[in-house]
């Protein structure tokens, strides 16, 4: 029981880990294109 529980502890961990991973790409993305958009 007590492995199943710091199973799913784990899992919130990595999906919030992974969710700011995301949303820190997609910024550096955006930033890259507007960069190139401003300069060209």
């Amino acid at each position: 029981m007590q492995g199943k529980k710091h199973e799913i502890s784990f899992w919130t961990k990595y999906k919030k880990f992974a969710t700011t991973e995301i949303l820190m790409y997609l910024i550096m993305i955006i930033g890259i294109g507007l960069g190139i958009i401003f300069l060209s």
